[in-house]
C-alpha cells in the first residue's frame, strides 16, 4: 500500500508538472487539466503560475477607477436562495428610491472625478425599459462625461421581454439611451440542475450568454462573473469559466472576470457557510490560468475586503474597481464587514503595499 501511494504521487507530479510547463509555455488547459488543478495542485504552484501570467498580461500594473454605485431597489421578482439583498414591498429593509431621488444622488458626484456610474438592483416589477432608458438620459445629463454600465443580465432579459422585444432590439435600443457596459452579475454558476436548485426563477445560463454575446455584436463590452464557494463542485467552476472561454473566443467583448464569494449571512443557504481563504486565492489564481483570453481577473474589494484583496493580487488578480463612495449595499447586507468606500489614496496604497503599480483607468481600461 506504502508504494502505491508512492506511485500514485509520483504519477501526480508529473501530471501536475506537464499542466505546469504548458502553462508556461502559452499553452491552452482544457477541462480536465483545471479540474486537476483545483483538487491537487499546491496553492504555492497556483500562485506563481497565475502571478507569472498576470505579469504577461499587464506586468506590475494594478488597475482602479474612480466610481460610484445608483441602486434604484432591491425589490426583486426572484427569489434566489443565496440573496441577502432582495426584501419585499413593505420590508422595513426594502427601498424603491423615486426617480428624483436617483438624480439626487448621481448629481452629488456632478464636479468629481468620477468616470463611471455603476447602475444595478433587483428586478422590479414595475419598472419597464423606457424608465431605465429615461434614467440614463438623465444621468447624461448631469454628468455628460460619465460612462454608463448598467443592469445585469438577469435585469436586462426581464426589461426586454416586458417590452415585447427581441434581445438586439432591446440591447440597441439600451445603447441609444446611454448604455455603455455591462457589469457581470446573474451568471451564478452555470450548470443548470445546480442553477435550479439555488436560483430557478432566474436567468438561464444559456440566455445569460446569449446576452451578453448580442451585447458584444452591438460594441457593448461587459464583465463576467461566479458565485463560487456554497454547493458547486470544481467540475461545476471548469465549467462555467470553459462557456465564458468559449464566449470570448468568439466575442472578445469581455473586459474582466470577477470571481463572487458566496457570503451566509441573512440568506436561506446560510447553513453552507463559507470557503476559507485559501479557497478564495485557489479560485482567483485557477481562474487566471484558465481563462487565458480574458484581458483582466478582477478583486472586487468591497467583497473580499481589503486584506483578501491584496493578497489576490499575489495570484493573478490586476484589477481591484474603484472608490465605490459606500453606493453599495449588496455585501454588507450578506454579512460583510468594513467600510465600502475607499479614496484614490488608499486604492493606491493598498496596491503598492503588495510591491505593484497602481494604474487609474476609465471603465474600457484606458489608463488616466
Amino acid at each position: 500500500m506504502f508504494q502505491e501511494d508512492i506511485i500514485k504521487k509520483s504519477d501526480l507530479d508529473v501530471r501536475l508538472k506537464d499542466i505546469a510547463l504548458k502553462i508556461l509555455d502559452n499553452q491552452r488547459i482544457n477541462f480536465d487539466e483545471g479540474v486537476l488543478l483545483y483538487k491537487e495542485a499546491p496553492l504555492s504552484l497556483l500562485g506563481m503560475l497565475a502571478f507569472e501570467i498576470k505579469k504577461r498580461k499587464s506586468g506590475t500594473k494594478v488597475f482602479y477607477n474612480r466610481n460610484f454605485h445608483i441602486e434604484p431597489t432591491n425589490v426583486c421578482i426572484n427569489n434566489c436562495k443565496f440573496c441577502s439583498y432582495k426584501k419585499p414591498k413593505g420590508d422595513s429593509k426594502a427601498w424603491e428610491l423615486p426617480f428624483e431621488e436617483i438624480l439626487r444622488r448621481v448629481s452629488v458626484y456632478k464636479n468629481s472625478r468620477a468616470t463611471e456610474v455603476h447602475i444595478v438592483g433587483g428586478v422590479h416589477p414595475e419598472r419597464d425599459i423606457e424608465y431605465y432608458c429615461r434614467l440614463m438620459r438623465e444621468v447624461k445629463k448631469i454628468i455628460p462625461g460619465i460612462v454608463v454600465k448598467a443592469f445585469t443580465a438577469v435585469e436586462i432579459e426581464y426589461m426586454i421581454n416586458k417590452a415585447g422585444l427581441s434581445l438586439y432590439d432591446g440591447l440597441k435600443k439600451l445603447k441609444m439611451n446611454g448604455l455603455e457596459c455591462i457589469p457581470g452579475g446573474g451568471a451564478e454558476i452555470f450548470d443548470e440542475t445546480l442553477r435550479q436548485e439555488i436560483c430557478p426563477e432566474k436567468t438561464k445560463s444559456e440566455v445569460w450568454l446569449k446576452i451578453h454575446e448580442t451585447a458584444h455584436s452591438l460594441g457593448i463590452p461587459s464583465n463576467a462573473t461566479m458565485l463560487y464557494g456554497h454547493k458547486e463542485s470544481y467540475e461545476n467552476r471548469i465549467d462555467h469559466l470553459l462557456r465564458l472561454r468559449d464566449l470570448q473566443d468568439k466575442t472578445h467583448g469581455f473586459s474582466a472576470f470577477i470571481p463572487l464569494k458566496y457570503r451566509k449571512e441573512n440568506n436561506s443557504m446560510s447553513k453552507v457557510g463559507e470557503v476559507p481563504l485559501t479557497e478564495d486565492l485557489k479560485n482567483y489564481a485557477v481562474s487566471r490560468i484558465f481563462l487565458d483570453n480574458f484581458p483582466h481577473i478582477k478583486a472586487y474589494w468591497v467583497m473580499s475586503g481589503q486584506e483578501m484583496t491584496k493578497l489576490a493580487l499575489q495570484y493573478g488578480a490586476d484589477d481591484i474597481d474603484g472608490t465605490v463612495n459606500d453606493s453599495t449595499k449588496i455585501y454588507s447586507m450578506a454579512g460583510v464587514e468594513g467600510k465600502t468606500v475607499m479614496t484614490v489614496e488608499e486604492l493606491e496604497n493598498l496596491i503598492k503595499s503588495a510591491g505593484l503599480t497602481p494604474i487609474e483607468r476609465d471603465t474600457f481600461y484606458n489608463e488616466i
